[in-house]
C-alpha cells in the first residue's frame, strides 16, 4: 500500500513540474504569435494546463476501464480550482482577488456552470434509463463540443469589444530573447511528460480506489482532481505574483471550462457505450456542489468586496472553502 502512495506523489511530482514548463511555453507561443492577455488565460494557458486531465481521462477509459476516475477527475479539477481561487484570494496581498480583475470573468465563469449543469443533467436521464446515445457515442458529445467552440467564440468576440488593455500581458510575458523553434522543441518534450505521467496516474488512481475503498468517483475527484489541477495553481500563483492578476483568474476559470469539453473527448475512447450512463450517480452530487461554488464566485464578481475579513480573506473565499470541505466530507459518507 505504501508503494502506490510513493507512485502517486511521483506522478504528482511530474504533472507539476512538466504541467508547469508546458505553461510557461505556452506562454511564449502566445507572445511569438500576438494572443491577447485574457485570451490567453481563458483558452491557452487553460487548454495546456489541463492536459494532465486529458490524458488522465483518455488512459483511465480507455486503457484501464474506469470511467468513474474519469468524471470524478473532471468535475473535482472544477472544485480544486475554485477552491485554489479562494487560496489565491488569502494569499494575495492588498485588496481583495475580484476587486482587481475584469467583469469579464463573469461571462467565463457563468458558461462553464452552463456546461456543468447541462454535463450533471446528462448523469442523471442516463440513470433514470433514457437511452442518449447513438452507438457508443452519447448525443450529448457533439453538444458538449459544440458549446465549449461557441463559448471560447463567445468569449473572444466579447474580449475583442472590451478592448482590453495589453498591461496584463506585459506583466508576465518577457520571452523576446527566447527562440520559437526551441520552445516548440521544449513544449513537446514537456508534453510528452505530461501524457507519461498522466497515464500512469489513471492506473495508479484505480488502485488507490481497489485498496482504500473510496471508490473510483471520490478518489477521482479528491486525489486525482487535486494532482492534476496542480499545473493550473502553480501557473496562476505565478501570474499573481508577477501582476497579472486576470491571467490568475482566467487561467483557473478557463480550465473549468475546458474540463467539461473533455467528457465529450473521452466519451470517444470509451467504447462500452456512452460514457455518462456507466458512471455513479455520485458525480451528479460533486457537480451540484461545483455549481454552487461557481455561483458563489459569480456573486464576489458581480458585488466584489472591497475589504478582506479578519481572517485575512474575503467573504467569497471562506464560503469556497467552507463548501468545498464540506462538499468533499459528504461526498466521502455516500
Amino acid at each position: 500500500m505504501n508503494l502506490v502512495w510513493v507512485e502517486f506523489l511521483v506522478c504528482a511530482s511530474i504533472v507539476v513540474i512538466a504541467g508547469t514548463m508546458l505553461a510557461r511555453y505556452g506562454d511564449i507561443i502566445a507572445e511569438k504569435t500576438g494572443l491577447g492577455g485574457l485570451w490567453i488565460g481563458v483558452v491557452l494557458l487553460a487548454v495546456v494546463t489541463s492536459l494532465p486531465e486529458l490524458f488522465t481521462g483518455i488512459s483511465a477509459v480507455a486503457l484501464v476501464g474506469a470511467p468513474d476516475l474519469t468524471i470524478g477527475n473532471l468535475f473535482g479539477a472544477n472544485a480544486w480550482n475554485l477552491f485554489n481561487l479562494a487560496l489565491l484570494d488569502t494569499i494575495s496581498r492588498g485588496a481583495p482577488l475580484l476587486i482587481r480583475v475584469s467583469r469579464g470573468h463573469l461571462l467565463t465563469a457563468g458558461l462553464s456552470m452552463v456546461l456543468v449543469t447541462f454535463a450533471a443533467a446528462s448523469i442523471f436521464i442516463s440513470a433514470a434509463g433514457i437511452e442518449l446515445g447513438i452507438g457508443w457515442i452519447g448525443i450529448y458529445t457533439p453538444v458538449i463540443l459544440l458549446l465549449y467552440l461557441l463559448m471560447v467564440r463567445t468569449i473572444f468576440h466579447y474580449e475583442r469589444q472590451q478592448a482590453q488593455s495589453s498591461d496584463d500581458v506585459g506583466a508576465i510575458l518577457n520571452y523576446g530573447h527566447v527562440s520559437l523553434t526551441r520552445t516548440y522543441i521544449y513544449c513537446a518534450i514537456a508534453a510528452v511528460f505530461v501524457i507519461g505521467a498522466g497515464t500512469w496516474l489513471a492506473f495508479v488512481g484505480k488502485e488507490i480506489a481497489d485498496i482504500t475503498g473510496w471508490g473510483e468517483g471520490f478518489v477521482g475527484s479528491l486525489l486525482i482532481g487535486f494532482a492534476t489541477t496542480l499545473p493550473e495553481f502553480a501557473v496562476s500563483f505565478s501570474a499573481l505574483r508577477l501582476g497579472a492578476v486576470d491571467m490568475s483568474v482566467a487561467n483557473m476559470l478557463g480550465s473549468n471550462l475546458f474540463n467539461m469539453s473533455i467528457i465529450g473527448i473521452v466519451d470517444l475512447f470509451y467504447i462500452r457505450g456512452p460514457i455518462l450512463a456507466h458512471v455513479s450517480q455520485v458525480h451528479i452530487f460533486t457537480a451540484l456542489v461545483v455549481i454552487l461554488m461557481s455561483g458563489i464566485l459569480i456573486a464576489g464578481l458581480i458585488h466584489p468586496p472591497r475589504h478582506k475579513t479578519p481572517l485575512k480573506a474575503s467573504w467569497y473565499a471562506i464560503a469556497l472553502m467552507g463548501v468545498f470541505i464540506i462538499g468533499h466530507y459528504l461526498n466521502f459518507t455516500l
